[in-house]
């Protein structure tokens, strides 16, 4: 076992090896830029502590790891537990987190070429933080398949996204609309003529399609947004020109236009079968204009391409209206102290009775006639 304090101490060639290049997010490019360009800083939070295990001088399983100060950036929250931990009188940080940072996005976790070393990195990380003194060793939205690594001293939680997904008879964005109920399926157009009478018109571009000044506009819309919220943005622009020089097909980016003024945009990575969305800011304010830029182009661009599922980002119950329909993410915990963990293993079985029952309920209001997709 070795822990990096960088990427820059593997190559990129041997990191991707580990993984089969479907999700983009565990790419060394993705990583390594977050690392280079200024987006990831101690005083944040972030530390890397990358797990790489090596077998006769070769890299065979790695895991994107970091030492927590706080739980900024993480999306699946602790702070309850946290808390407790401090009445407990405890330190609940620094503690382990395996995931991307800022990303809410499942995908692997555990990069390894069999069930063998994916076992051997989760009890890895259990080593480092134990050996540390660290409160806890985290694994965020970690891919189902993933799920058998983990022994019975690893909690799990579960949550509800939006997803939407292509049962792979739909080619058309009026194949998608028609499998909707009347009301829904009405809902949605009127929002999109309200965009198209306002004279809106929409750029998408990949990375290697971009101008400079498209990159420094999106980064500004993102600005925006993060400024509205009043939350200090993480990303850099020099990240999303690594971005689009490293990943120049994967990186998309959806420009609103109205007149020669860009007005509005959304930033998305695209993987093998799903195009993920990530960010979105507006400097005007017109109606269906958030739902036109954030989910159905992006709904258009993956029926153009062939991409079977689009995740449009955390939370959001107003998705389910446009075709997002509810879906199960997990993570897992290890809590270094036994009682500590017990009594957690009682309030994640409560908590993940409460989510599916929410899940069902929602999934209930399907705006699809039928079973839907």
């Amino acid at each position: 076992m070795r822990v990096l304090t960088s990427l820059t101490g593997v190559a990129a060639g041997d990191w991707d090896a580990l993984h089969d290049g479907a999700n983009p997010f565990v790419a060394h490019a993705f990583l390594s830029g977050l690392e280079l360009h200024g987006c990831l800083r101690e005083d944040w939070g972030w530390t890397p502590r990358h797990l790489t295990l090596w077998r006769d001088g070769t890299l065979v399983a790695a895991a994107p790891a970091y030492a927590k100060t706080n739980s900024h950036g993480e999306f699946v929250f602790d702070h309850a537990w946290a808390r407790a931990y401090a009445q407990y009188g405890r330190d609940y940080f620094p503690k382990l987190l395996c995931a991307v940072p800022y990303s809410p996005v499942t995908g692997p976790r555990l990069l390894a070429s069999d069930a063998h070393d994916r076992r051997a990195l989760a009890d890895a990380l259990q080593a480092l933080a134990r050996a540390a003194g660290w409160s806890s060793a985290h694994v965020n939205f970690h891919a189902s398949a993933e799920g058998d690594a983990f022994d019975a001293d690893w909690l799990a939680r579960i949550d509800v996204q939006y997803h939407w997904r292509n049962p792979g008879d739909w080619s058309t964005f009026d194949d998608y609309l028609g499998a909707m109920d009347h009301k829904h399926r009405k809902n949605i157009r009127q929002e999109r003529a309200k965009v198209a009478r306002a004279g809106v018109t929409f750029r998408v571009l990949h990375g290697d399609e971009a101008s400079d000044d498209d990159l420094a506009t999106m980064y500004r819309f993102y600005l925006q947004t993060f400024a509205e919220y009043g939350n200090s943005p993480a990303l850099t622009l020099d990240f999303l020109r690594h971005l689009a020089a490293t990943m120049p097909r994967q990186l998309v980016l959806v420009l609103a236009d109205l007149g020669d003024t860009p007005i509005a945009g959304a930033l998305c990575l695209r993987g093998a079968d799903t195009l993920y969305g990530r960010y979105w800011g507006a400097i005007a304010t017109l109606p269906g204009l958030h739902f036109e830029t954030c989910y159905y182009q992006g709904i258009d661009y993956c029926l153009r391409m062939g991409l079977r599922h689009f995740e449009p980002g955390a939370q959001g119950e107003h998705k389910l209206a446009r075709g997002f329909l509810p879906t199960l993410v997990h993570s897992r915990h290890w809590v270094a102290d036994p009682a500590f963990r017990e009594a957690l293993r009682n309030w994640c079985g409560q908590e993940a009775e409460a989510v599916r029952a929410h899940a069902a309920t929602l999934a209930a209001a399907s705006p699809f006639r039928g079973a839907g997709p």
